[in-house]
């Protein structure tokens, strides 16, 4: 049966300093040592946390305190590493207005970008982002609960936004969207849900339950982000879920304790049944560039992720490149 590797890094914000950046670097090198890891992968998938847009009006029907734009020539460096998918259901696709994220559209289009959590409307933006990877259809679905201004409806651009919640009308939502992705041939489903607040290493128990009636619904990986630190990993009934796989490239300032600059390359080995296993390479962010940890720091987040998981029950094993997961025993082909 045929397997494929997936690759899913936490936010890539490539606004302010970045996009300054970008005008004066190569792409390749915003993606320093990690470059080689995401380009073995199938396909790379990553949250976008910015609008890509010349756009310089801003968001102002209600108040934000930051605002996040890069400049076209950004999805040179979304190709660079390779990324095949982006979700846009996140709290600063809209940071430049309804034209900023149709010109976000425009421009990842142009790309040949996949792209999932927000469009012209309600429709598009609920709609699964479909690609092929080592020959087997890859749907994505997006929601967030964040900034609910953003918003789409049937007549109006915007996010797929939605309250994280177990009611039966919630979950209809998150079962109806991985339906419409099984039914235009995906064999893989992943979630990605764009959720919860900043700078929490745990995931409430609420969000807990939320992942696993999700799962439950045929969800296959659900890739959470919106945290900016890396929280856990486990296993429900055969599906992954990784709760937050925080931060990968950005400008950010750097928290002391939480350490924001901390995360993971999270490969996923799958095959049409479902996920196999999981590895977590350790990466180091700087300004404007990731690498892969090395030394103390290597450790130390391995330490911290095998803590994390463990509370929810996932036992992880420390491997050379850093951590490793059994999802289960790969099929054989028949």
């Amino acid at each position: 049966m045929a397997q494929v590797t997936l690759a899913f890094i936490g936010d890539v914000m490539l606004g302010r300093g970045v996009n300054a950046e970008i005008a004066t670097r190569p792409p390749e090198t915003f993606w320093g040592s990690t470059l080689p890891i995401l380009r073995s992968a199938d396909a790379v998938i990553a949250n976008l946390e910015c609008a890509i847009t010349q756009n310089v009006r801003r968001w102002d029907r209600t108040p934000k305190v930051f605002y996040f734009r890069a400049d076209p020539k950004a999805t040179d460096v979304l190709r660079a590493a390779r990324i095949r998918c982006v979700s846009l259901a996140n709290n600063h696709t809209l940071d430049y207005g309804e034209e900023g994220l149709l010109d976000t559209l425009k421009h990842l289009d142009a790309a040949g970008i996949c792209r999932a959590g927000a469009g012209r409307n309600l429709d598009e933006a609920e709609a699964p982002a479909l690609f092929d990877a080592a020959g087997i259809k890859v749907g994505v679905v997006a929601f967030t609960d964040n900034e609910p201004p953003f918003a789409a409806d049937q007549q109006k651009p915007g996010t797929n936004y939605i309250e994280i919640k177990t009611n039966s009308s919630t979950l209809a939502r998150i079962e109806k969207a991985v339906k419409r992705a099984h039914n235009s041939g995906a064999r893989i489903v992943v979630l990605s849900l764009h959720w919860g607040p900043n700078m929490v290493l745990r995931p409430p128990a609420h969000f807990r339950e939320f992942a696993s009636a999700a799962v439950r619904l045929g969800a296959d990986i659900l890739y959470g982000h919106s945290a900016h630190v890396f929280q856990g990993v486990q296993v429900i009934d055969g599906s992954l879920v990784m709760y937050d796989t925080g931060d990968f490239l950005d400008d950010y300032a750097v928290d002391p304790e939480l350490r924001n600059d901390w995360s993971f390359i999270f490969l996923v080995e799958a095959d049409e049944t479902g996920p196999i296993s999981l590895r977590m390479l350790p990466v180091r962010l700087q300004y404007a560039r990731v690498d892969l940890a090395t030394g103390s720091e290597f450790e130390a987040i391995c330490d911290r992720m095998c803590v994390l998981s463990s509370e929810l029950g996932t036992d992880l094993r420390r491997t050379h490149e850093g951590l490793g997961l059994t999802i289960r025993t790969a099929r054989n082909a028949s």
